[in-house]
């Protein structure tokens, strides 16, 4: 098989060059030897999104087909407001399966979750925070871990009782999370202990095993860190699990406008305010 596949390298390519040129699928829609569709979002202009009817159709394609992809049970890859990240919907318990066995990632390393909006938090996580403390950090490049309730699958970090949470400051991601109506599992869209990439070509070698690859050009925040992810499972602290790229702001909302204590994070073992072991820490998203 030819490398990822040629209408793909030459798509990449054309992207570097042509980065104004509308939204649109891939040589036909599809790269035939991969069956998987890699679709291009339009870069939104300096002034705001694109006033043009033709490429808000083609997002709303875009959006269609990855929507298509996630409830067949398939995983995708796509852009957030870190790094490109691998997505399958968190219910979906084989689905989350094949989202390990892509990355060949360790069974107790646990899965963020990403959803639309801040109400959807409530559903699938108990909150013991201030709404407003919410707001204040999503959306964003900010991972919370706060405690999961018992609608959120079983299977999905079946070793702990908290959980990551994300909204990306990220138009696609949220309106994708929106139309699944459902939480999305993530994490970055590498070989695990690989690079975490800022660009869809730089995870090319997974696009085989991925169903639809959504290409929204270059990640603006370089640093590569991901997200900040903090654990505001216990009241009245709070504790950082990875720095990320948000560590200060993050900080300064925790402590300064809400009054919240840090807590030092043990590193190692992912513990839960409720038990005593649990798996290895967050790491991605």
């Amino acid at each position: 098989m030819k490398s990822v596949c040629k209408v793909a390298v030459e798509f990449i390519r054309s992207r570097r060059a042509h980065g104004s040129a509308s939204a649109r699928p891939l040589g036909g829609d599809m790269c035939k030897e991969l069956k998987t569709k890699v679709l291009r979002l339009l870069p939104p202009t300096p002034n705001g999104p694109c006033v043009h009817q033709e490429s808000r159709t083609d997002d709303a394609e875009i959006l269609s087909h990855t929507v298509k992809a996630l409830k067949e049970g398939h995983v995708v890859g796509v852009p957030t407001d870190t790094i490109y990240g691998l997505a399958c919907l968190a219910q979906n318990s084989e689905a989350v399966r094949k989202t390990y066995d892509i990355k060949g990632r360790n069974g107790h390393n646990p899965l963020a979750i990403c959803v639309g909006e801040i109400q959807d938090i409530y559903k699938y996580c108990k909150v013991k925070v201030k709404e407003e403390l919410l707001a204040d950090l999503l959306p964003g490049p900010v991972t919370l871990v706060l405690e999961r309730s018992e609608v959120l699958n079983k299977d999905l970090n079946p070793f702990t009782s908290i959980v990551g949470v994300r909204i990306p400051d990220h138009v696609f991601m949220r309106r994708l999370c929106q139309m699944c109506a459902e939480p999305l599992a993530l994490t970055s869209a590498n070989l695990s202990s690989h690079t975490s990439p800022l660009a869809a070509h730089e995870f090319q070698e997974l696009w085989p095993k991925l169903s639809v690859v959504v290409d929204g050009g270059p990640i603006g925040d370089q640093s590569r860190l991901g997200s900040t992810v903090v654990n505001l499972s216990v009241h009245g602290k709070y504790s950082i699990i990875r720095p990320g790229c948000a560590l200060s702001s993050t900080v300064d909302v925790l402590e300064h406008k809400y009054g919240l204590s840090e807590e030092p994070w043990e590193d190692g073992p992912l513990k839960s305010p409720h038990s005593a072991s649990h798996a290895e820490k967050h790491t991605k998203r």
